[in-house]
């Protein structure tokens, strides 16, 4: 399989939670193939947190920083997370990834997340894919993002096992105990490998979230490791746009 090469830009942004004052940018790999549900098309990234600096995580962050392009309308719009983990483990193959167990140092309830739900592109639903009835928090029961098993389809009697962050809405994650970025990887799940124009800025801290990332801003605050993913004209190109009823 021909490797994709993915270009990275590091940028910064408001936090709305504390962080130290080290500011060290996380670089991530795309790892070969693809993983998730039915249909398949999740695509899956590395980040070694070796290379922090920091003695402990103790929170993640995930923002989407699409602005409107790449990706679906209504209550898919922005970042599609698949799923999330933390692992000891050095995969280069999203299967490899998907079968890896992970740290049981997730809760992925309201009280173990802090979630910002975005805008939502043309016509809007009622709540974003994935989230509970307030559309302000996950639900993890739709979502479950401890697996990658994400159907990459809008189709809403077969879409399931991602949330959709919705364009400059963002999701924090409390560690339920402190851990070493010592030979640590984070694998992170975007379903429909279609880039969304980077969907994200992903952040970790040594202290709990008690907000997540504002969106609009590029403004640092305290610390944290901000990635916008920013694809090439050639590599845009080539993503997969969502259409209603079909795949992302």
């Amino acid at each position: 399989m021909q490797k994709r090469v993915v270009p990275f830009v590091f940028c910064f942004g408001v936090l709305a939670f504390q962080m130290n004052a080290a500011s060290i940018p996380i670089t991530f790999t795309p790892l070969s193939g693809l993983t998730g549900g039915s249909p398949a098309e999740t695509a899956v990234y590395r980040a070694d947190l070796s290379t922090t600096g920091l003695a402990s995580i103790l929170s993640i962050a995930i923002a989407d920083n699409s602005f409107g392009l790449g990706g679906a309308s209504g209550q898919f719009s922005g970042f599609d997370l698949d799923a999330v983990k933390l692992s000891t483990t050095l995969c280069t193959t999203a299967s490899c990834a998907a079968s890896l167990p992970g740290m049981a140092v997730f809760n992925f309830s309201a009280a173990g997340t802090v979630f910002a739900p975005g805008a939502q592109r043309a016509p809007a639903d009622p709540k974003l894919f994935g989230t509970d009835a307030t559309g302000n928090k996950v639900d993890n029961a739709v979502a479950t993002l401890g697996l990658f098993d994400g159907n990459s389809t809008t189709a809403i009697q077969g879409a399931f096992g991602f949330v959709s962050l919705g364009d400059g809405g963002s999701l924090a994650f409390n560690l339920t105990s402190a851990v070493s970025p010592s030979s640590l990887y984070l694998y992170i799940g975007e379903v429909g490998d279609n880039g969304e124009v980077a969907a994200g800025r992903v952040t970790v801290s040594d202290v709990p979230a008690t907000g997540a990332p504002e969106p609009a801003s590029f403004l640092l605050i305290g610390s944290a490791l901000v990635l916008a993913r920013i694809f090439a004209p050639a590599t845009r190109q080539t993503l997969r746009r969502f259409r209603q009823g079909g795949t992302k």
